[in-house]
């Protein structure tokens, strides 16, 4: 198969990590006079769409969100993974609290399978240099290879985990692979921090994604709730043991990425 104008003088490759590749378009040359303007300004800051392209060989496979395939061209098959009723009920509790689609389709074969333009950020992720594995903030997930095995995990205190900005449950991936996750900032902003045996503490939910092996809970600044409440801190997001967490230090919106495709949808229906 040869596949021409993958990349030209718009888009190229920008990172790769095994068979994960992600693919920037430098420009948007798909305008009209509608929004050439504000695509111009947006490239010149760096506000470019992005796309996971995943080379499939030798019968590999890979996880997606569902929804997310654009095209795909070779042998590649299919499957969602369902086994009957009750299994596809229990997929979609478990998306339900993780705030990820309830089946992540399989794609296996061999070819190129090309997900949909986003203009968030793709951090590619080797699952295995995380040891027992990564937990990662809600709605991330984006695609993984095969390889990786999915879990949903629940915080220890779940009585004060919404009240530390954070939900009851999270997306573990484990094994080998792999994963690419969407992130409103990019992996040059992020702050990695390693813990041997120590503790982090984060006032609001700007960790991205750290080690399953941590402990996260939610407590209060201070011993006492008065004291939390004079400290003006109040709860805070508690990573105990050892293992590493990514952590932005801003909180963006997403009300540019709202802007953006909401701006892109506009200009295609002109």
């Amino acid at each position: 198969m040869n596949i021409r104008n993958f990349e030209n003088d718009t888009r190229k490759f920008a990172e790769n990590k095994d068979n994960f590749y992600v693919l920037e378009y430098l420009r948007d040359a798909s305008v009209s006079p509608m929004n050439a303007a504000a695509e111009y300004f947006m490239s010149k800051m760096g506000v470019h769409r992005r796309q996971v392209a995943i080379k499939l060989e030798n019968g590999r496979s890979a996880m997606i969100q569902s929804g997310a395939m654009q095209w795909m061209a070779g042998d590649i098959n299919v499957s969602t993974g369902v086994k009957g009723v009750g299994d596809f009920f229990g997929k979609m509790m478990k998306g339900a609290v993780t705030g990820e689609s309830a089946i992540k389709p399989e794609y296996t074969g061999n070819g190129w399978l090309v997900l949909e333009p986003t203009y968030k950020y793709i951090l590619l992720v080797d699952v295995a240099e995380w040891g027992s594995g990564l937990t990662i903030e809600d709605g991330m997930f984006y695609a993984c290879a095969g390889t990786v095995k999915t879990a949903v995990v629940a915080r220890k205190n779940l009585s004060s985990a919404t009240l530390g900005g954070e939900g009851l449950f999270n997306l573990s991936l484990s094994g080998s692979g792999v994963a690419a996750l969407e992130s409103n900032v990019p992996y040059d902003e992020l702050i990695e921090v390693e813990l041997d045996n120590d503790t982090l503490k984060i006032d609001g939910n700007y960790a991205v994604c750290w080690s399953s092996s941590l402990d996260f809970t939610v407590e209060r600044t201070t011993k006492t709730l008065i004291g939390s409440a004079a400290s003006g801190e109040g709860l805070v997001n508690v990573f105990r043991g050892t293992g590493k967490v990514l952590m932005s230090p801003v909180t963006p919106t997403t009300s540019l990425y709202e802007a953006t495709n909401t701006v892109s949808a506009k200009a295609a229906k002109k």
